[in-house]
């Protein structure tokens, strides 16, 4: 636990007692903070209460009193409108913030120089974060992860000078860390996204930009309009910038050229690193994610040999693109995060032949955007709500089965990819929908994937037991 000693002696109010909640206010009170929490749900409030964190309405506050508001960032903070709590808070003059302002605080406060990457986007943001601090952890340097990705950042070991941060960014709690300002600072990529809790792209944007300008060093990735018109501006208004591309060579900065990862400095190339052979690491859009963590890694001090080694050694983010077994020619894949079609396309963009699982709760859209990686699609298995929709779409473009459950397909999959004889295939879990009608989350999806994978006769497991 990070105790937060910035608030020592002093009343905060804390609104949203989820697990991140709780172990803010807990933090709070080991700093000397007096903490004061709710949460409209009763059952949230009673956990709260029995583990020693002081809890009351907050609509019967006095506001006055408070030094700060903790929010948490399932909240709404602006959109579509503001939580009643935010309403109170403002109309006292209370600052709202979140925990990863808190993080920032006592940084600042205990140990200033540790280094502290900081990593957003729309996009790729989870693997970005687990493969760094997979290089830094490899490469033995005291690595915490946390925050949007596994651990709630304020439950990380407190601040030391040589202790490294890397610290996955949601848009919700960039919107609550006023002062946030890591030694490396990473914006992958922007599309829209969570507009209903923003209203605009352009209030989007705006939030995500100022992870990357109260970092020390920006690293940006161009290849879109949003992010692309960032780089300029913080680059006019004297910001360190990096930029990294995943499909365009560049003079300076750091970009893909195959699996080989470029830098340039004023038009003159050399390779930093490459990811031919690396299968956790294998598409484009990880190229985009190697790159970003590439940069960081050399920005707090890392040699290009240990880069390259932890590179080599990344087991991958459990159910993106996570290798899980093979058999002969046959690979086995859970991408069971893909719950939309946007998120399909990375994994199907990545291999050249695939025997594809998809289907659950359908998201608006169903797969019509995939149409171009249909040739890439030996045959689909479709299973869920969603298989009649998506049998419709496929059409004659794909031969497809509806299988119904996840252990069906994966049997026949694995039985119609075993016999072809075309190189290496891939059996595919990449649903492009939630898996809400069968599966509690996600996760246990993925578990299931790799579970039926697994028990077929001759799979060999890859990267251990998860």
């Amino acid at each position: 636990m990070i105790p937060a000693a910035s608030f020592a002696g002093k009343r905060v109010s804390l609104f949203g007692l989820g697990g991140s909640g709780i172990a803010t206010a807990r933090a709070l009170i080991a700093g000397g903070a007096d903490v004061l929490a709710w949460d409209d749900n009763p059952d949230s409030v009673a956990k709260a209460a029995a583990v020693g964190i002081a809890t009351g309405d907050l609509r019967g506050a006095d506001w006055a009193k408070f030094s700060a508001f903790v929010l948490s960032p399932g909240v709404p903070l602006t959109h579509p409108k503001p939580h009643w709590t935010v309403e109170l808070a403002r109309g006292s003059g209370v600052e709202i913030i979140g925990d990863i302002e808190l993080f920032c605080r006592e940084r600042v406060l205990a140990a200033p120089a540790a280094p502290f990457i900081a990593i957003t986007g729309t996009n790729g943001k989870s693997t970005t974060t687990a493969l760094t601090a997979h290089i830094l952890k490899a490469a033995g340097r005291d690595t915490q992860m946390g925050g949007n990705i596994g651990r709630a950042v304020m439950t990380l070991d407190p601040p030391e000078p040589n202790r490294h941060y890397v610290v996955e960014c949601s848009s919700y709690q960039i919107d609550l860390a006023p002062s946030i300002n890591p030694t490396a600072g990473i914006l992958l990529n922007l599309t829209p996204d969570h507009l209903d809790r923003h209203g605009t792209m352009q209030h989007y944007a705006a939030i995500k930009e100022r992870l990357v300008a109260g970092s020390e060093t920006a690293i940006i990735g161009i290849d879109d309009s949003w992010c692309a018109q960032i780089a300029e501006r913080l680059e006019r208004a004297g910001r360190h910038v990096i930029r990294i591309s995943k499909r365009l060579p560049l003079t300076d900065g750091y970009f893909a050229d195959g699996s080989n990862l470029m830098e340039a400095v004023h038009g003159r190339y050399s390779r930093v690193a490459f990811l031919e052979g690396i299968g956790s690491l294998r598409g484009q859009h990880n190229a985009q994610n190697a790159l970003a963590a590439v940069a960081a890694c050399l920005k707090v001090g890392l040699e290009l040999g240990e880069i390259q080694s932890g590179l080599e050694s990344f087991p991958g983010l459990a159910h993106r693109m996570e290798q899980v077994g093979r058999k002969d020619h046959v690979l086995f894949v859970n991408d069971s995060k893909a719950t939309n079609a946007d998120a399909a396309a990375p994994a199907l963009s990545s291999f050249p032949r695939i025997y594809w699982i998809a289907g659950g709760l359908p998201k608006e859209g169903g797969i019509e955007p995939l149409r171009g990686f249909f040739p890439r699609i030996a045959k689909a298995y479709l299973i869920g709500e969603a298989a009649p929709a998506f049998s419709a779409t496929l059409g004659e473009a794909v031969p497809y089965e509806i299988s119904g459950t996840l252990s069906a397909a994966v049997e026949h999959a694995a039985h119609d990819a075993a016999r072809d004889d075309s190189g290496e295939v891939v059996v595919l879990l990449s649903p492009a929908c939630a898996s809400f009608d069968q599966f509690k989350n996600f996760e246990v999806r993925g578990e299931a994937f790799r579970q039926a994978a697994n028990a077929i006769e001759g799979v060999k497991p890859i990267g251990g037991a998860r």
